[in-house]
């Protein structure tokens, strides 16, 4: 049997970080096996569904590299297939229409919970006969007795009381189908085989497996995945910080860094931490996933984005950090000038931001001097050596970090100074501040024009 996985976001706001890693582990499911991961859009809340949502999720999941085959599916574009559904249900008994007000079955839930039972609806229009009419709904004629078993392929076997089960409405007064049944007829007419998502739709389970049933249709295979936490164990929300995709893609984080971190929340393959995609495609199995929740971990993701950025391709650093540069108004460093400096900020930066933050020094025109850096080590003693340096620079033919260095050794050696005289000076002068990668390797980097101009700036 060939594999078909789905990702069903609702465009009532942007791809969170749970829905994110659901859709990942349906992606991996599917690809591995050769088969096929389809894409369908709940936006049957159309009070709160917004295009602009939709654009962000299909978004972040290119940026994921999570692709999908076929054309996206939209909820709304099928009503008129799941009422006809529902119709045939009709036809068939195992479903029945309902001329019961929501006032009436708040009254039944009422006396239920009086009496100490559950509160539904009492199912008394379920042999009534009843056509359509004002007002009136469509219910499912779901069992009276049994249980439901579901298979889960992360929890394992869950039985659920039909007892404890409502004749649940399929079709609303206004002619609109509900999510469980919607649900039910898009995976059954997608051909969905394995259906993957957060253990919050568990008690969704049942109420889909008889609508299934209802309509003699295969079931998939469910798995549920547990939620994913904040660092104080409870549900992540904005509280904890970002939780939406696009909101780690504007920090700075790579999306190869992303992917690995929301995959390692609930599997594990031995004690490896870092995975190329292509290692996932090998390793993941749906049957190592933990049925605890998962806390999430920001410092883990900083520390694996380091590792990406590390190992990353300089022209596609450039492009990213080119981008940012030009956000905040640094627009003309070519690509040839930062892919010059890039490898001395890979090692120090955890973010793409944290990268553009150092690399603001290397273009500006000239870099914000930090007041008490200047104050400190760009003195009257120390100006005249940044002087002589200038000049040991300006001759210099060979612009590289070695000779430089040696150069500036011996016009020390030849004073009988120590290098930490001029040291935080001449990265004072270059930088505006006390900190950088090494001294010889930005002053390379820079090159030898811009490096005189920032010495003659300072030096006079």
């Amino acid at each position: 049997m060939s594999i078909v996985t789905r990702f069903a976001p609702s465009p009532t706001g942007q791809l969170h970080i749970g829905g994110a890693r659901t859709a990942i582990f349906s992606w991996l499911l599917a690809r591995q096996a050769g088969g096929r991961f389809l894409l369908r859009i709940e936006d049957t809340d159309t009070v709160r569904s917004q295009a602009a949502y939709t654009e962000g999720i299909l978004a972040s999941m290119k940026w994921l590299g999570l692709d999908w085959d076929d054309e996206p599916i939209y909820q709304t574009q099928r009503f008129e297939i799941y009422n006809q559904f529902i119709d045939s249900m009709i036809e068939n008994g195992t479903a029945y229409w309902c001329s019961c007000t929501p006032e009436e079955v708040e009254a039944m839930r009422e006396t239920a919970r009086a009496n100490g039972t559950k509160p539904k609806y009492d199912g008394r229009c379920r042999e009534r006969g009843l056509g359509p009419g004002p007002g009136r709904v469509v219910r499912l004629k779901a069992p009276l007795a049994g249980t439901t078993i579901m298979d889960d392929l992360v929890h394992g076997p869950v039985a659920f009381d039909n007892a404890e089960l409502d004749d649940m409405i399929l079709r609303r007064s206004d002619n609109t189908p509900t999510y469980n049944l919607a649900v039910v007829v898009d995976d059954a007419t997608m051909g969905i085989t394995h259906v993957i998502r957060g253990d919050d739709h568990i008690n969704n389970t049942p109420k889909q497996i008889m609508i299934y049933n209802a309509l003699g249709f295969p079931l998939p295979k469910f798995g549920h995945v547990p939620m994913i936490l904040g660092p104080d164990k409870k549900k992540l929300s904005k509280r904890h910080g970002a939780t939406a995709v696009y909101e780690y893609e504007a920090q700075g984080i790579l999306p190869e860094a992303m992917l690995n971190c929301l995959v390692r929340l609930g599997w594990s393959y031995g004690d490896q931490e870092i995975f190329s995609r292509e290692e996932l495609l090998r390793h993941f199995s749906i049957g190592s996933l933990g049925k605890s929740a998962s806390v999430f971990d920001n410092e883990k993701l900083l520390w694996l984005n380091q590792h990406y950025i590390k190992e990353a391709d300089l022209d596609r650093l450039a492009g990213l950090l080119a981008a940012i540069l030009g956000e905040r108004g640094y627009a003309g460093p070519d690509a040839a000038y930062l892919k010059a400096f890039i490898p001395l900020l890979q090692p120090r930066s955890r973010t793409m931001l944290e990268m553009a933050d150092q690399a603001e020094m290397f273009v500006a025109e000239e870099p914000a001097l930090d007041e008490a850096a200047g104050s400190k080590f760009l003195t009257d003693e120390t100006k005249p050596h940044l002087a002589e340096i200038a000049k040991i620079f300006e001759t210099a033919d060979d612009f590289r970090q070695e000779p430089l260095e040696a150069a500036v050794k011996a016009y020390l050696e030849g004073k009988e100074l120590k290098f930490k005289l001029v040291a935080q000076p001449l990265r004072v002068a270059l930088t505006g501040r006390t900190a950088s990668p090494g001294l010889f390797e930005m002053v390379e980097a820079m090159g030898k024009e811009r490096v005189l101009k920032r010495l003659k700036r300072v030096a006079g």
